[in-house]
């Protein structure tokens, strides 16, 4: 799942659970359980269509308190669904919006009761394609529809090298940063390298008295924060057939990791700071860096709308392009064949420039689709995320050891704060190999 705060006959076990540790994106909005239904209205489009019952289960991003626009992901999916079956009044779709926090538990129910849903939107699922619950996505979607996802992402999507899940939305990380702080420190470029985010940071916290750069390693997510790490030194955290922690280019980065720390230019203990309370802080003006996601951009639009502050490229090595990229997923685990046709028609629907860019805009989060990122290109607040995006690496949720890697990174990366960064990666990696 997608953090959006500062994120399954006989039965699959070993899919089942994996849930508890697989999502791997985006979460946010209170999310009370609510299933509707709804209207089928519209003219029929012929006695011969074949009258078809879809079940749809998804999970909030955005409430009518933290959307932009005020509307919230259940309305917005709500209006989806109902304008879809105006189009297509053989076709019911009986849509269900749970919390993340109840959404693997929710799915896992109806997956042990043959009820899993036609239309599923959530993390990671390469479990599910281990246990040939799912539907490939040439299946449930036109060629058309496939090849307009951005490349990158269609591949992130691929298990054994077939495509299943429909890449849904996306982030990536950036580099915020205060412009009024930079300038009381005296600072006019933005850093690229380690070394010159290094060296701002300490005049931030020298002449400002801020913290210069944010790091937050608690368990929200300290696997994002140690991933762009290991990305800006060359590293990564393995692929779809091994993951690789305890690696020479993952020391590197760690060890700068606790360079910054060492150097007294983050905020107090690092090891243990969630990333939604930090995140306040940079939006209030007290922060001189920190990576962040574009929903950013909206929450300091309402909560304060006078911060100076841009967004660049994160810092690397040696100054390279590089970032994190998220993507959370549409699937099916249809397997009659006319259920497959329905969900192809409403795949093509949603996905069609006209329906999905509004969705896209109103969540905060970045389009999948080339033309989609075509249509939204024209938003300065989102072409840094938008530029950065064919550079954008992923998690390797595709692996199945990666729930409890991930795990791993969340509870034990903090520890690079007292402990030496080759004690943290061995025990990271040997969690990693236990599950593989």
């Amino acid at each position: 799942m997608m953090k959006k705060s500062w994120r399954t006959g006989a039965l699959a076990v070993g899919a089942v659970g994996a849930l508890a540790l697989s999502s791997c994106g985006f979460s946010g909005g209170s999310g009370d359980s609510n299933t509707s239904s709804a209207a089928e209205d519209g003219a029929s489009s012929g006695a011969a269509a074949e009258n078809v019952s879809l079940n749809m289960l998804v999970p909030t991003y955005s409430d009518t308190k933290t959307s932009v626009d005020g509307v919230g992901t259940k309305a917005r999916w709500e209006k989806v669904v109902a304008d879809f079956q105006a189009k297509n009044p053989n076709i019911k779709i009986t849509l269900q919006v749970e919390s993340w926090e109840n959404l693997e538990t929710v799915l896992k129910t109806k997956i042990q009761g043959d009820q899993a849903p036609d239309i599923y939107n959530g993390g990671a699922i390469s479990g599910f394609v281990a246990d040939d619950l799912l539907a490939k996505a040439d299946e449930i979607t036109s060629p058309e529809t496939l090849a307009n996802f951005q490349d990158t992402f269609n591949d992130n999507e691929k298990v054994g090298g077939t495509q299943y899940g429909l890449p849904l939305l996306a982030s990536d990380r950036a580099l915020f940063y205060n412009k009024t702080l930079l300038k009381e420190a005296g600072i006019s470029e933005v850093p690229k390298t380690w070394d010159e985010l290094l060296s701002a940071a300490k005049a931030i916290k020298e002449k400002t008295g801020n913290p210069g750069y944010g790091m937050p390693l608690g368990s929200e997510e300290a696997q994002a924060e140690a991933m762009l790490w290991s990305l800006g030194a060359g590293g990564n955290f393995g692929n779809e057939s091994e993951i690789t922690i305890d690696t020479p280019q993952n020391l590197e980065a760690f060890n700068e990791m606790k360079t910054f720390i060492d150097a007294g230019v983050t905020q107090s203990n690092p090891g243990s700071t969630q990333r939604t309370p930090m995140m306040s802080g940079f939006v209030q003006g007290k922060m001189g860096f920190v990576y962040a996601l574009p929903p950013t951009v909206a929450q300091i639009k309402k909560e304060n709308p006078d911060l100076d502050y841009g967004i660049a490229q994160p810092a690397t090595k040696d100054g390279s392009a590089v970032t994190l990229g998220v993507a959370d997923r549409l699937a099916s685990f249809s397997k009659d064949q006319a259920k497959k046709d329905a969900v192809k028609k409403f795949m093509d629907y949603f996905f069609s420039d006209d329906v999905y860019v509004p969705f896209i805009k109103g969540e905060s989060f970045l389009p999948t689709t080339k033309t989609g990122a075509e249509a939204m290109s024209s938003d300065e607040t989102l072409k840094p995320f938008l530029d950065l995006l064919p550079n954008a690496k992923f998690y390797p949720t595709t692996n199945p050891a990666w729930a409890a890697t991930d795990g791993a990174l969340k509870s034990l990366t903090g520890g690079i704060e007292k402990n030496p960064a080759e004690d943290v990666l061995k025990q990271i990696q040997a969690k990693a190999d236990a599950a593989s």
